[in-house]
Protein backbone atom coordinates (compact mmCIF):
# COMPACT_ATOMS: atom_id res chain seq x y z
CA UNK A 1 0.00 0.00 0.00
CA UNK A 2 1.26 3.47 -0.83
CA UNK A 3 1.97 6.35 1.55
CA UNK A 4 -0.53 9.13 2.17
CA UNK A 5 0.98 12.55 2.93
CA UNK A 6 -1.48 15.25 3.99
CA UNK A 7 -0.89 19.01 3.90
CA UNK A 8 -3.15 21.29 5.93
CA UNK A 9 -2.96 24.59 7.75
CA UNK A 10 -4.26 28.11 8.07
CA UNK A 11 -5.83 29.90 5.07
CA UNK A 12 -3.28 31.66 2.89
CA UNK A 13 -0.28 29.63 4.02
CA UNK A 14 0.50 28.22 0.58
CA UNK A 15 -0.83 24.70 1.10
CA UNK A 16 -1.50 24.05 -2.58
CA UNK A 17 1.85 25.46 -3.69
CA UNK A 18 3.68 23.42 -1.08
CA UNK A 19 1.74 20.24 -1.96
CA UNK A 20 2.58 20.62 -5.66
CA UNK A 21 6.29 21.17 -5.07
CA UNK A 22 6.45 18.33 -2.55
CA UNK A 23 4.73 15.97 -4.99
CA UNK A 24 7.08 16.97 -7.80
CA UNK A 25 10.14 16.56 -5.59
CA UNK A 26 9.12 13.03 -4.60
CA UNK A 27 8.32 12.18 -8.22
CA UNK A 28 11.65 13.50 -9.52
CA UNK A 29 13.92 12.21 -6.75
CA UNK A 30 12.55 8.75 -6.25
CA UNK A 31 11.17 7.83 -9.68
CA UNK A 32 7.86 7.26 -7.93
CA UNK A 33 4.27 7.12 -9.11
CA UNK A 34 2.56 10.13 -7.51
CA UNK A 35 -1.00 11.39 -7.34
CA UNK A 36 -1.92 14.76 -5.84
CA UNK A 37 -5.45 15.21 -4.51
CA UNK A 38 -7.02 18.59 -3.76
CA UNK A 39 -10.00 18.43 -1.41
CA UNK A 40 -11.16 22.04 -1.84
CA UNK A 41 -14.65 22.21 -3.36
CA UNK A 42 -15.15 25.89 -2.51
CA UNK A 43 -12.18 27.19 -4.48
CA UNK A 44 -11.51 24.46 -7.08
CA UNK A 45 -7.80 24.01 -7.72
CA UNK A 46 -7.85 22.57 -11.24
CA UNK A 47 -8.50 25.91 -12.99
CA UNK A 48 -5.67 27.40 -10.91
CA UNK A 49 -3.18 24.67 -11.80
CA UNK A 50 -4.31 24.22 -15.41
CA UNK A 51 -5.65 27.61 -16.56
CA UNK A 52 -4.95 26.89 -20.25
CA UNK A 53 -6.62 23.49 -20.42
CA UNK A 54 -9.84 23.08 -22.37
CA UNK A 55 -12.98 22.04 -20.52
CA UNK A 56 -13.00 18.59 -22.16
CA UNK A 57 -9.47 17.96 -20.84
CA UNK A 58 -10.53 18.39 -17.21
CA UNK A 59 -12.14 15.76 -15.00
CA UNK A 60 -13.73 16.28 -11.60
CA UNK A 61 -13.14 14.19 -8.54
CA UNK A 62 -16.66 15.02 -7.37
CA UNK A 63 -18.51 12.50 -9.52
CA UNK A 64 -16.42 9.51 -8.41
CA UNK A 65 -16.35 10.58 -4.77
CA UNK A 66 -20.12 10.96 -4.50
CA UNK A 67 -20.86 7.49 -5.87
CA UNK A 68 -22.23 5.03 -3.35
CA UNK A 69 -19.46 2.63 -4.31
CA UNK A 70 -16.52 4.06 -6.25
CA UNK A 71 -14.51 1.74 -8.46
CA UNK A 72 -10.93 1.93 -9.60
CA UNK A 73 -12.13 2.93 -13.08
CA UNK A 74 -14.14 5.81 -11.57
CA UNK A 75 -11.05 7.13 -9.82
CA UNK A 76 -8.78 6.70 -12.84
CA UNK A 77 -11.31 8.63 -14.90
CA UNK A 78 -10.92 11.58 -12.53
CA UNK A 79 -7.16 11.96 -12.96
CA UNK A 80 -5.81 14.98 -14.86
CA UNK A 81 -2.38 14.28 -16.32
CA UNK A 82 0.52 16.73 -16.10
CA UNK A 83 2.23 17.36 -19.43
CA UNK A 84 4.77 14.71 -20.35
CA UNK A 85 5.18 13.45 -16.78
CA UNK A 86 4.21 9.81 -16.83
CA UNK A 87 2.94 8.35 -13.56
CA UNK A 88 2.04 11.78 -12.17
CA UNK A 89 -1.53 13.02 -11.92
CA UNK A 90 -3.83 15.46 -10.16
CA UNK A 91 -7.36 15.07 -8.84
CA UNK A 92 -9.61 17.94 -7.80
CA UNK A 93 -12.68 19.98 -8.61
CA UNK A 94 -13.31 21.81 -11.90
CA UNK A 95 -14.08 25.42 -12.69
CA UNK A 96 -17.55 26.45 -11.55
CA UNK A 97 -18.06 23.54 -9.16
CA UNK A 98 -18.75 24.04 -5.48
CA UNK A 99 -19.79 22.17 -2.34
CA UNK A 100 -23.35 21.76 -3.70
CA UNK A 101 -22.52 20.49 -7.20
CA UNK A 102 -22.49 16.81 -6.20
CA UNK A 103 -24.40 14.76 -3.63
CA UNK A 104 -22.81 14.70 -0.21
CA UNK A 105 -20.50 11.80 0.53
CA UNK A 106 -19.88 10.16 3.90
CA UNK A 107 -16.78 9.06 5.79
CA UNK A 108 -16.94 5.53 4.39
CA UNK A 109 -17.03 6.84 0.81
CA UNK A 110 -14.08 9.15 1.52
CA UNK A 111 -12.04 6.34 3.06
CA UNK A 112 -12.86 3.99 0.17
CA UNK A 113 -11.80 6.65 -2.31
CA UNK A 114 -8.44 7.13 -0.57
CA UNK A 115 -7.88 3.38 -0.44
CA UNK A 116 -8.40 3.14 -4.19
CA UNK A 117 -5.93 5.99 -4.73
CA UNK A 118 -3.37 4.14 -2.64
CA UNK A 119 -3.79 1.04 -4.79
CA UNK A 120 -2.89 3.05 -7.90
CA UNK A 121 0.25 4.84 -6.81
CA UNK A 122 3.32 4.96 -4.57
CA UNK A 123 2.48 8.31 -2.94
CA UNK A 124 -0.76 10.23 -2.47
CA UNK A 125 -0.18 13.90 -1.63
CA UNK A 126 -3.38 15.43 -0.26
CA UNK A 127 -3.90 19.18 -0.36
CA UNK A 128 -6.43 19.51 2.48
CA UNK A 129 -8.75 22.38 3.21
CA UNK A 130 -8.18 24.53 6.28
CA UNK A 131 -11.27 22.95 7.82
CA UNK A 132 -10.73 19.26 8.47
CA UNK A 133 -14.03 17.82 7.31
CA UNK A 134 -15.03 15.34 4.62
CA UNK A 135 -12.17 14.16 2.44
CA UNK A 136 -9.67 16.38 4.28
CA UNK A 137 -10.53 14.74 7.59
CA UNK A 138 -10.31 11.24 6.10
CA UNK A 139 -6.91 12.04 4.58
CA UNK A 140 -5.43 13.42 7.80
CA UNK A 141 -6.70 10.43 9.78
CA UNK A 142 -5.27 7.95 7.26
CA UNK A 143 -2.02 9.80 6.56
CA UNK A 144 1.43 8.38 7.19
CA UNK A 145 2.65 11.97 7.60
CA UNK A 146 0.83 15.27 8.11
CA UNK A 147 2.35 18.66 7.37
CA UNK A 148 0.79 21.58 9.25
CA UNK A 149 1.61 24.89 7.57
CA UNK A 150 1.56 28.21 9.39
CA UNK A 151 2.42 31.77 8.43
CA UNK A 152 4.43 34.24 10.54
CA UNK A 153 1.47 36.50 11.26
CA UNK A 154 -1.28 37.10 13.81
CA UNK A 155 -4.01 35.75 11.52
CA UNK A 156 -2.35 32.34 11.37
CA UNK A 157 -1.76 32.33 15.12
CA UNK A 158 -5.43 33.15 15.68
CA UNK A 159 -6.51 30.37 13.31
CA UNK A 160 -4.60 27.66 15.16
CA UNK A 161 -5.62 28.93 18.58
CA UNK A 162 -9.22 28.62 17.43
CA UNK A 163 -9.12 25.44 15.36
CA UNK A 164 -6.53 23.10 16.88
CA UNK A 165 -8.71 22.32 19.94
CA UNK A 166 -11.36 20.97 17.54
CA UNK A 167 -8.97 18.26 16.38
CA UNK A 168 -7.69 17.02 19.70
CA UNK A 169 -8.84 13.44 19.29
CA UNK A 170 -6.04 10.98 18.49
CA UNK A 171 -7.40 10.11 15.05
CA UNK A 172 -6.39 13.55 13.75
CA UNK A 173 -2.74 12.98 14.76
CA UNK A 174 -2.16 16.66 15.61
CA UNK A 175 0.59 15.81 18.10
CA UNK A 176 2.60 14.15 15.35
CA UNK A 177 2.18 16.92 12.75
CA UNK A 178 5.31 18.17 10.99
CA UNK A 179 5.00 21.89 11.62
CA UNK A 180 6.38 24.33 9.07
CA UNK A 181 6.31 28.10 8.60
CA UNK A 182 5.80 29.14 5.00
CA UNK A 183 6.70 32.71 4.11
CA UNK A 184 4.43 33.45 1.16
CA UNK A 185 5.15 37.17 1.01
CA UNK A 186 8.17 39.40 1.52
CA UNK A 187 9.77 38.73 4.88
CA UNK A 188 10.08 42.43 5.70
CA UNK A 189 8.59 43.19 9.12
CA UNK A 190 7.22 39.67 9.56
CA UNK A 191 7.92 38.39 13.11
CA UNK A 192 9.20 35.01 11.92
CA UNK A 193 11.33 34.22 14.96
CA UNK A 194 8.61 35.24 17.42
CA UNK A 195 6.06 33.08 15.59
CA UNK A 196 8.49 30.19 15.50
CA UNK A 197 8.69 30.36 19.29
CA UNK A 198 4.91 30.55 19.54
CA UNK A 199 4.16 27.56 17.28
CA UNK A 200 6.79 25.36 18.99
CA UNK A 201 8.40 22.29 17.44
CA UNK A 202 8.77 23.99 14.06
CA UNK A 203 10.62 21.61 11.74
CA UNK A 204 11.29 24.01 8.88
CA UNK A 205 10.87 27.56 7.61
CA UNK A 206 10.31 27.92 3.88
CA UNK A 207 11.82 31.22 2.71
CA UNK A 208 9.98 33.63 0.46
CA UNK A 209 10.44 32.78 -3.23
CA UNK A 210 9.29 35.43 -5.70
CA UNK A 211 9.61 32.99 -8.61
CA UNK A 212 7.18 30.63 -6.90
CA UNK A 213 4.62 33.38 -6.49
CA UNK A 214 4.90 34.25 -10.19
CA UNK A 215 4.36 30.58 -11.09
CA UNK A 216 1.22 30.48 -8.94
CA UNK A 217 -0.18 33.61 -10.57
CA UNK A 218 0.58 32.32 -14.08
CA UNK A 219 -0.63 28.75 -13.57
CA UNK A 220 2.87 27.32 -14.00
CA UNK A 221 3.40 25.53 -10.69
CA UNK A 222 4.48 22.32 -12.39
CA UNK A 223 7.59 24.06 -13.72
CA UNK A 224 10.80 23.85 -11.71
CA UNK A 225 12.11 26.86 -9.81
CA UNK A 226 15.61 28.21 -10.37
CA UNK A 227 15.90 29.19 -6.69
CA UNK A 228 18.37 26.55 -5.43
CA UNK A 229 17.73 27.39 -1.78
CA UNK A 230 14.02 26.71 -2.13
CA UNK A 231 14.54 23.53 -4.19
CA UNK A 232 16.99 22.15 -1.65
CA UNK A 233 14.62 22.90 1.23
CA UNK A 234 11.77 21.02 -0.47
CA UNK A 235 14.13 18.13 -1.24
CA UNK A 236 15.10 17.83 2.42
CA UNK A 237 11.47 18.01 3.52
CA UNK A 238 10.58 15.24 1.07
CA UNK A 239 13.32 13.06 2.53
CA UNK A 240 11.60 13.19 5.92
CA UNK A 241 8.46 11.46 4.67
CA UNK A 242 9.73 9.09 1.97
Amino acid sequence: MSKVIAVWGAPGTGKTTFAVKLALSIYDQYNATVLMLSCDNQTPVLPVLFPKRKANEMYSVGAALSKASSTQDDVIGSIVTVGKRQNFGVLGYKDGENQYTYPKYNEVQASTFLTILQSLTDYVIVDCGSELTGLSAAAVKAADAVFRLAAPDLKSISFFSSQLPLYGENSFQTEGNIVGINITDKELYLPTQECRTHYKDVSFVLPYCRELKVQMLNGELFSSVADKKHREMIRKIAEKVV
